[in-house]
């Protein structure tokens, strides 16, 4: 098969990589360059990129929703939570405040500390309660002798 020769000129740094490359993997540069510029002209080679990049794009776009419905749910959680604590706490008396205040970091060092240990574990709370609490969504039985008791 003729071969047509070419005379190129790259940029010292491609140079260098191309040479070590070819002492790697023991073949000619020529083979190098003529196989990525074969890559480069394939018409399924690009196909295949834009399918493959197409593919990851999707999955990091539902992985991004995931994210995003995840950190709203989080965000009106501790809203709701926030809102419910401070409607029914009551103010603590002047005389407690330093007493509360010491409650309140052994309370706060507790949580950290089992906040930690969960994370590390990597269970989440969340698949605990799911796992605890089965969903029933059947309706609640009724009728004689049925209901609460």
């Amino acid at each position: 098969m003729s071969r047509a020769r070419l005379n190129l000129f790259i940029q010292p740094e491609h140079a260098k990589r191309l040479n070590e490359l070819a002492i790697k993997k023991g073949v000619s540069k020529s083979s190098i360059v003529a196989a990525a510029l074969a890559a480069w002209l394939s018409p399924t080679s690009g196909d295949q990129r834009e399918t493959a990049m197409a593919k990851r794009l999707d999955r990091l776009s539902r992985q991004f929703e995931r994210l995003e419905r995840d950190q709203n749910i989080l965000i009106e959680t501790v809203a709701l939570y926030v809102r419910y604590y401070l409607t029914v706490s009551t103010p603590v008396p002047e005389a407690h405040q330093e007493a509360a205040k010491a409650q309140g970091r052994l309370r706060f060092s507790q949580f950290i500390d089992q906040l930690g240990r969960r994370l590390q574990k990597g269970r989440s709370l969340l698949a605990d309660v799911q796992v605890d609490v089965p969903l029933d969504t059947s309706p609640p039985e009724t009728g004689p002798g049925r209901g609460a008791s």
